[in-house]
């Protein structure tokens, strides 16, 4: 194995975000390819404060979806698949996988726990079975399994609407914050 020769150093950003430092040794043509890089795939820019808030990837997943049943202890939700939260191999993205079921968990949890107590996720567990591809109607049913004073426990599974085929479960522990008594 080859070690790293002496001449290669990294780059270093300062504490604000528009200032960059770099070493006299890194030739110009690298800090050249990666600047290119970083502007072509966006990452140059300066992210809006709307997507560096608390909870920002609601905004991007909260119109997807569409309430169906509320009930104690149990929530149903819709959405269709569109072309901005799929990944390269034209199914749902991991991450709004992620996302839905949380956002469903709190609401489940929100029919048996009341609203002065504050819900934190604590676990999250998504068992990937099959691909929700683009434009297919997908259910999302949430049950809460136990809930008692400290957690609440949730079962989430998405399915597509039509074939009722199952394509992802996820379990989810969502914990209370005790309420303050002062």
């Amino acid at each position: 194995m080859a070690k790293p020769s002496k001449t290669c150093t990294s780059l270093t950003l300062s504490s604000s975000a528009s200032a960059t430092s770099l070493s006299k040794d890194l030739p110009p043509q690298y800090v050249a390819a990666t600047r290119d890089f970083l502007i072509d795939t966006g990452i140059y820019s300066s992210l809006s404060d709307k997507y560096s808030s608390k909870d920002s990837y609601s905004h991007l997943i909260r119109h997807l979806l569409s309430t169906d049943i509320v009930q104690r202890g149990h929530v149903s939700c819709v959405f269709t698949v569109l072309p901005f939260i799929i990944n390269i191999f034209n199914g749902l993205f991991g991450g709004a996988i992620g996302g839905i079921a949380e956002r469903v968990a709190i609401a489940c949890a929100r029919t048996v726990v009341g609203q002065e107590k504050e819900l934190f996720l604590g676990e999250l567990s998504i068992s990937y079975l099959s691909a929700a591809r683009q434009n297919d109607v997908v259910v999302v049913d949430g049950s809460v399994v136990r809930s008692g004073r400290n957690l609440s426990a949730v079962v989430i599974e998405f399915r597509i609407k039509k074939s009722l085929k199952l394509l992802y479960t996820a379990d989810v522990t969502l914990y209370h914050l005790p309420i303050a008594k002062l």
